[in-house]
């Protein structure tokens, strides 16, 4: 087989050949660093974790990722359909499971949208000063917390501005994602390198660097220099820190995975898939740990800061760099959250239009616009579900980071099992490769292990009750979309 994509002309029903290798970079790059890196810190890896754990997570992370990563570039060339994991587990598992994981990959790529939107209404806070400068207009209380219009109304334009960019062409598209990724690494490198060179980040401040039990210390009203006496310590406490964080790993790296939902807009060599998913998880894991570590490093007095909620980062590099680091990182997690909506868009639309064309979803879902060459009809439906992000509110961010979660690693367990059953059929595949493959369906049971059942002594690490009840409505959507689809997978259509 051909590992150079055949050059095709746009025609209803079929998609345009228009993603260089560094759009296509951007897009996996841009779905892997959202707002998560720049909001995180502050709201989950330093009390969980700490700097030590963070790092530790996101490393051993990153190296899983690599490991599925040899598998997407063993499969994409087998089969160059956009749909991804989708396309392999349908050639490799039937129809069934193909569905299962297709639709909880939607919810991988989907979720992401609307938590994303979700965060602008924290950055405007941030930037302006004011917390609560949104707070106007008819609001209510889902919970706990207040959602006001004023916080809807920037998400939902937004939603829609890039939903529409998503649907006029998917170059336009490539173009602006290779921009607002270009900017984002440029911000967090500055960062970095502020806190190399200054004073004021110290090693010291780092402490306690496990993380800490926040809801006992809040409890308590402890300062930072009683936090040592809530610090996670000894091996079930250094386990635990470390595993709330890797638990959500499928999370964190989700979208270099985003890369084969596009393969049939690559006009570039398959060939350079895998480098270009590594060069993305690398980069991602930098962003991740330096963003987490600079945080800590520069405020003497983060515990208090996180347990007061307050964004540590954009703190942290106004206390570096004063009122440019609060520009820096008002442009650096602006481009993230924009990128991370464009590519999970373009995710998103991709997988559900090779679910409609082969016949998994209704044949609505797959109408391509004729001028543009765009799936418009899923991008509509993308671009509808995602505006319940702002509805939702902030307190949704926690349920979307566990959703998707769970649909990247069921992901990922497909595409590592359908690589060990290619390599047997085709007897193409290195040791090395089949190893890797056996490795990463290993570690994709792992996530779902974490995420989903209580283990005891390990606290923090699974699903929440409102993230349970949104996987039921998840499946119960899906299930209907099933049965709606009976004919087709019955056999009888």
């Amino acid at each position: 087989m051909s590992k150079k994509p055949l050059k095709s002309q746009s025609q209803e029903g079929s998609l345009q050949r228009q993603l260089s290798p560094m759009h296509v970079w951007a897009i996996a790059f841009g779905c892997v660093i959202g707002w998560g890196s720049f909001i995180n810190p502050g709201k989950k890896f330093l009390a969980n974790s700490g700097v030590a754990g963070t790092a530790i997570a996101m490393i051993l992370g990153a190296v899983v990722m690599i490991i599925i990563a040899f598998s997407y570039a063993y499969m994409v060339p087998k089969y160059p359909k956009a749909g991804g994991e989708f396309t392999f587990t349908k050639n490799c598992f039937g129809k069934t499971t193909a569905f299962i994981c297709g639709w909880f990959l939607v919810a991988a790529y989907l979720t992401n949208v609307p938590m994303n939107s979700t965060a602008i209404a924290l950055i405007i806070d941030g930037l302006t000063g004011h917390r609560g400068i949104l707070n106007f207009g008819f609001h209510y209380t889902l919970a706990g917390t207040d959602i006001y219009l004023g916080q809807m109304l920037p998400a939902m334009v937004i939603l829609i501005l890039f939903g529409w960019l998503n649907i006029i062409g998917v170059k336009k598209a490539g173009f602006v994602q290779t921009v607002l990724a270009s900017l984002l690494v440029i911000c967090v490198f500055t960062l970095f390198i502020a806190a190399l060179v200054s004073a004021k980040a110290k090693g010291v401040n780092m402490a306690p660097i496990w993380g800490f039990d926040k809801a006992a210390a809040m409890e308590a009203g402890a300062v930072t220099s009683e936090i040592g006496q809530f610090a996670h310590k000894g091996s079930s406490g250094i386990l635990s820190a470390i595993l709330a964080t890797f638990a959500i790993a499928p999370w964190a790296y989700v979208g270099f995975d985003a890369i084969p939902q596009a393969a049939e807009e690559f006009n570039f060599s398959f060939k350079k898939v895998s480098f270009i998913m590594i060069v993305a998880i690398v980069f991602g894991c930098f962003v991740y740990t330096s963003n987490n570590t600079v945080a800590a490093a520069a405020l003497e007095n983060w515990p208090e800061r996180v347990m007061a909620g307050e964004w540590v980062v954009l703190v942290a590099a106004e206390e570096l760099l004063g009122s440019f680091g609060k520009v820096l990182v008002g442009l650096g997690v602006s481009c993230a959250v924009l990128s991370g909506i464009m590519g999970f868009y373009l995710a998103s639309s991709r997988l559900m239009y090779s679910m409609s064309r082969d016949g998994y979803l209704p044949k609505w879902f797959g109408k391509v616009d004729k001028k543009h060459g765009t799936p418009k009809n899923a991008m509509l439906f993308c671009i509808v579900v995602s505006l319940s992000g702002p509805i939702l509110g902030r307190e949704a961010l926690g349920w979307f980071v566990d959703m998707s979660a769970i649909g990247a690693s069921i992901g990922y367990f497909f595409t590592a099992a359908a690589t060990l059953v290619t390599v047997r059929r085709d007897k193409d595949g290195s040791g090395f490769l089949k190893t890797m493959a056996a490795v990463g369906v290993a570690f994709s049971v792992i996530f779902m292990i974490l995420q989903l059942i209580p283990i005891p002594g390990l606290n923090g690490v699974h699903f929440g009750k409102e993230s349970y009840i949104m996987l039921l409505v998840w499946s119960a959507l899906g299930a209907a979309f099933y049965a709606a689809q009976h004919k087709f997978f019955s056999g009888k259509d």
